[in-house]
């Protein structure tokens, strides 16, 4: 039986179709010797090989396996490399195979130190077989497992600079946590994190969207409410409330819900949902519901470069949690009356927020700046107005204002409004402005470069590029 790529559409096919139906079986490993969704404290391994049988164990005795991490044909094996060094160097284990079912690569892990060892495309990986199985096949890891020196195979290319991974990550790539947060409602707080959240998707950066307003806004938006009956919601029992709800420290990975068609490549989310209200005060009993969140996200800080918290118009115990949990705050603003009102009661929510941070060790939360978005393209308020509002910010508020601008044009709002029939049902089916892009360029191609210009200035304010 001879590997088709073009039939893994998704993760769950490069699961069922390359690993389990075709190279599992070829590299020797049978039922009993591989297992599939395997935890090891905070890690969550796709597949884990062993010569041994199961139940295996895992020691200093026999530190020599396989992991494998299995990806979506569509994304990025780049972007999962310090993923598969961290399992490696954390496990101690040998080595690490990724795959989107479009290309396959192995890495070799020894002294802390991890390796490309190998790489071929998916088309190629009938052709290339033999050199698969003397690198990772059950015999090999059988005959090293047997021989303490452990020499590199001699299939093993040589390895040039560029493809030695560090054995820590660069400590540019630390996880960093933004919040989105005014407490006037309807200033593009959803617009703003969505598309934020898909433009740092664009520039290859790992980003977890987390929703944490009631109203479901960002859930919405990135494509997760499909159902139209109350018995066929999925979300009601795995979303953000039990994250913050329940104190076991390994939630994160169980809620996440990846956002296929809200954009190109993907992003992760955590969903809200409207049982927020009602849950509100039972959590505004218990303290440690406002850190939760923080102490959680710690859990899963190699998995992700950049996290966005979309938050409620108001002051309650899940705007409290995001601003606890953020190191970085954006504010979007439309520059009206109420929208400025506003500031100073941000200002002093920012203030106790500091106070209680202050009572853990956490470093005040870093205001980068109010956003001013939903502004209208009207040339004659451009001229006249729109400065004048801007000014206000700073002279007035005493608040630093972003460069970027995010105007209200019809794409923003056309890109969420997307549908899809099926049968005869119609749901729907909202896209990032990029994702929108592709077949509507005239029309949203102007939104996705204000999107594109304000990822570069947050990413250089906190840091990721200069």
């Amino acid at each position: 039986m001879n590997f088709n790529p073009d039939l893994c559409r998704n993760e769950s096919e490069v699961e069922s179709k390359l690993l389990v139906g075709y190279l599992l079986p070829k590299l020797g490993y049978s039922p009993d010797t591989w297992h599939q969704e395997v935890r090891f404290g905070k890690i969550r391994l796709d597949f884990l090989a062993f010569v041994q049988k199961i139940p295996f164990k895992l020691d200093a005795k026999s530190p020599l396996g396989l992991v494998i991490e299995a990806k979506h044909p569509r994304k990025n094996l780049d972007k999962h490399i310090y993923q598969i060094r961290n399992y490696l160097t954390s496990l101690n284990i040998r080595y690490g195979l990724l795959t989107n079912g479009k290309e396959l690569r192995i890495y070799q892990q020894k002294a802390g130190e991890v390796h490309l060892v190998f790489q071929c495309a998916g088309k190629d990986i009938d052709d290339r077989l033999p050199d698969i199985i003397q690198l990772i096949g059950r015999d090999f890891l059988q005959q090293q497992l047997l021989s303490p020196a452990n020499t590199p195979s001699p299939l093993s290319p040589p390895l040039q600079t560029s493809q030695v991974l560090a054995s820590t990550p660069s400590p540019a790539l630390s996880m960093k946590t933004i919040a989105i947060y005014h407490n006037k409602g309807g200033v593009g707080k959803t617009t703003v994190s969505t598309n934020l959240a898909a433009a740092f998707s664009h520039k290859g950066y790992r980003t977890l969207l987390i929703d944490l307003d009631s109203q479901a806004n960002s859930t919405f938006a990135t494509g997760l409410i499909k159902f139209q009956f109350e018995e066929d919601d999925h979300l009601k029992d795995r979303n953000i409330y039990h994250a913050i709800a329940s104190s076991d420290t390994n939630f994160i990975p169980d809620l996440v819900r990846e956002s296929s068609y809200f954009n190109t490549p993907e992003i992760d989310v955590i969903p809200a949902h409207i049982n927020l209200i009602k849950y509100q005060d039972p959590l505004n009993k218990m303290m440690a519901s406002r850190t939760r969140l923080l102490t959680k996200l710690k859990r899963v800080e190699n998995n992700y470069d950049l996290v966005i918290i979309d938050t409620p118009p108001s002051r309650d115990i899940y705007a409290e949690a995001a601003l606890i949990t953020a190191d970085y705050l954006i504010i979007p603003s439309d520059l009206k009356p109420f929208a400025n009102q506003g500031l100073p009661t941000v200002k002093e929510f920012i203030t106790t927020i500091n106070e209680s941070r202050e009572t853990f060790g956490k470093q005040p939360l870093e205001v980068l700046g109010v956003l001013a978005s939903k502004i209208s393209t009207n040339a004659r308020y451009l001229e006249h107005s729109f400065p004048k509002q801007r000014a206000v910010i700073s002279e007035r508020y005493e608040m630093s204002l972003l460069e970027s601008v995010i105007y209200d044009r019809t794409a923003l709002s056309a890109c969420f409004n997307q549908t899809v029939i099926v049968g005869d049902i119609e749901y729907p089916n909202p896209q990032s402005i990029f994702k929108y892009a592709e077949t509507n360029r005239n029309a949203a191609q102007i939104s996705a470069l204000e999107f594109e210009v304000l990822a570069d200035e947050i990413l250089s304010k906190i840091g990721l590029i200069k």
